[in-house]
């Protein structure tokens, strides 16, 4: 079966087939709706075959639905019939949950996406639990993605995020004790090193998720 994964983001919506190598971009932003890019992602894959659809979205997606509208998107996404707009079966995933669906090697495995916030999920032996662990309190009356996101890196600096970056990574490890860590997203990369335990995600293993939630043996 083939797949067509889009990876909706604020600047940028991804669109990959399972069948073809090259990605295609659709620009995004606060005046999109679902229906504009549901017409700009068949446009992108014109020429493509797919027969389901994965959309990793930047919002909790609870048993399969949209549960709140996205902060830098239109309004409009809850309830919105995808599967008529495309003509096809489609399956919902966070964004973050999607990379790390990727990512995953088997066993119990907690993934965080550092970028304009803190994206996590954890795996444990083909169950995915997306979950909001960026706005738990850290210090300071502030949450762990005020200091790790985006704004922590640019209110602090490199030396006192990447700081931060071990600290909320040990924290985690504690309370959920997992098998290993995948740090991804964007700012991962700007890590001098990483911490124990943890190993750098890509990326492009959204895709590779996309695909995988197909596949009975994952659980969401």
């Amino acid at each position: 079966m083939d797949i067509l994964v889009i990876d909706v983001g604020g600047t940028n919506v991804k669109v990959k087939s399972s069948a073809a190598p090259d990605v295609r971009k659709v620009p995004s932003g606060p005046a999109l709706t679902p229906a504009l890019m549901a017409d700009a992602v068949k446009t992108a894959a014109a020429g493509w075959s797919y027969d389901a659809v994965t959309i990793g979205f930047p919002a909790p997606v609870i048993q399969g639905l949209i549960a709140k509208e996205p902060v830098n998107l239109a309004a409009g996404w809850i309830g919105f019939d995808f599967e008529a707009a495309l003509g096809k079966p489609v399956r919902f995933i966070n964004d973050a949950a999607m990379q790390a669906l990727g990512s995953y090697q088997g066993g119990r495995m907690l993934f965080l996406g550092l970028g304009t916030g803190l994206g996590n999920t954890l795996i444990y032996d083909d169950v995915i639990a997306p979950m909001e662990l960026g706005h738990l309190p850290f210090r300071k009356g502030r949450s762990f993605e005020d200091f790790v996101g985006q704004g922590g890196l640019k209110r602090m600096g490199r030396r006192k995020w990447q700081e931060a970056v071990f600290e909320v990574v040990a924290r985690l490890q504690a309370a959920l004790l997992p098998e290993y860590v995948v740090l991804g997203g964007g700012n991962s990369k700007k890590l001098d090193a990483l911490p124990p335990g943890c190993r750098l995600g890509d990326n492009d293993n959204a895709f590779v998720g996309g695909v995988r939630l197909w596949d009975a043996r994952h659980v969401t």
